[in-house]
């Protein structure tokens, strides 16, 4: 896809007020896309991410929505729909990460995020394959610990494990319509929730990791969902890595 191609698709970025989801939302509007930035709490901070694109030459606006609750998620796509004239790029950032050894997990924190990262995932995906125009991109957000399998993230990675298979199977599910349907798996990456409560010990421990042997930054992640929203034409079906190499 070509960066003319590019320029002019609109894209939604839900969880997009903060944290890697800004950074995202940043990247693609600066690759020339519309943006949608969805937020489900306050509004400050996403009118401040929407204002730092349109500061840069940008075009984008913010819309409230529950990923989890169906009627918020559509009303989303109408936005989208209404006042840009459709949606090219899906990117699903938007989760929440509660962490705790199995045996001492709060059941209430598994539901919350069972609800929040697998349903939340269902309920954007379901719209996203019924509208997508030909040519898009959905890109989920699951994660390196799926598979670097860090204690205390039982439950955090077992819904993105589940995130991983819905990605892999919508993938098959849209045979025929040109559409690809991708997910990133950052490793620990330097964000102000990341780094909130840890130890300098536990962050230097963890940026020891990779052999490029610091933490991942939320530009490197916005990188690989740049690519995927874009050129990326033929990965289809894939869960990419975006670690440094810890995996």
């Amino acid at each position: 896809m070509t960066i003319e191609q590019v320029r002019g698709r609109v894209a939604i970025v839900t969880g997009g007020s903060g944290g890697i989801g800004r950074v995202t939302a940043e990247r693609l509007a600066a690759d020339g896309m519309t943006v949608v930035i969805n937020y489900a709490g306050s509004p400050a901070p996403a009118k401040e991410a929407v204002n730092a694109i349109i500061d840069a030459g940008g075009t984008a606006s913010a819309f409230q929505a529950d990923v989890a609750d169906e009627t918020d998620v559509a009303a989303l796509f109408d936005y989208a729909d209404q006042t840009y004239g459709g949606v090219d790029v899906v990117v699903h950032t938007a989760g929440i990460m509660l962490l705790s050894r199995l045996v001492d997990l709060d059941l209430a924190d598994l539901d919350r995020m069972h609800r929040i990262n697998v349903r939340g995932t269902f309920v954007v995906d379901q719209q996203a394959a019924r509208r997508v125009r030909s040519g898009g991109a959905i890109i989920n957000f699951s994660s390196s610990v799926v598979k670097i399998a860090l204690p205390r993230y039982t439950a955090y990675a077992a819904t993105k494990g589940a995130v991983d298979a819905i990605t892999l199977i919508l993938a098959k599910e849209l045979r025929g319509r040109d559409v690809t349907v991708n997910a990133v798996a950052p490793g620990p990456t330097a964000t102000p929730l990341f780094l909130d409560g840890k130890s300098q010990e536990t962050i230097d421990e963890l940026a020891s990791m990779p052999p490029l042997e610091r933490l991942g930054m939320p530009a490197d992640v916005a990188e690989a969902v740049s690519f995927l929203a874009g050129p990326a034409r033929w990965v289809n079906g894939q869960v990419l890595y975006v670690n440094g190499g810890v995996i």
